[in-house]
């Protein structure tokens, strides 16, 4: 059985009452996941940033390009790369890496879409398993298992 694995995150944060893009940029990169806790110099969403500029261009990038323009080592990069990837916010074609849609509503669009077809398919098992586990629909009053 061959799996097809995207990892999604999204986290809820209360959005900074400052007018200001940067902040905005980083609250929605946030709540996506693109900082994790090892990750003090925000390299992840350097990257990020960098493919949004190109996007802003119609350009895509190597990962030698991302890494000069981000200041950090390939590996690095490529190790961003490989997360965003996974979560379906950038595409790669040729060793050339952009953004998977050419703006962000559209990139959250996608990634909704994504959201609801995991939960299509998982709601689909859950109906297989609850038939063959002998499970009833019931109201979810005193819904608790005994044997």
């Amino acid at each position: 059985m061959k799996y097809e694995f995207q990892k999604i995150t999204i986290i809820k944060l209360r959005k900074s009452s400052n007018k200001d893009v940067n902040d905005d940029l980083q609250w929605f990169s946030q709540s996506l996941g693109l900082f994790g806790e090892r990750d003090k110099e925000k390299s992840c969403f350097r990257v990020f940033v960098e493919l949004l500029k190109a996007s802003r261009r119609n350009k895509e990038l190597t990962s030698d390009e991302l890494a000069l323009k981000s200041n950090l080592s390939r590996a690095t990069v490529i190790h961003h790369l490989n997360k965003l990837m996974e979560s379906g916010l950038v595409i790669s074609q040729d060793n050339m890496y952009s953004l998977r849609v050419n703006n962000l509503e559209y990139l959250v669009d996608e990634l909704r879409k994504d959201v609801l077809r995991t939960l299509d398919d998982i709601h689909s098992m859950a109906e297989e398993l609850d038939e063959e586990l002998g499970l009833s629909k019931r109201s979810n009053k005193n819904n608790t298992l005994s044997d």
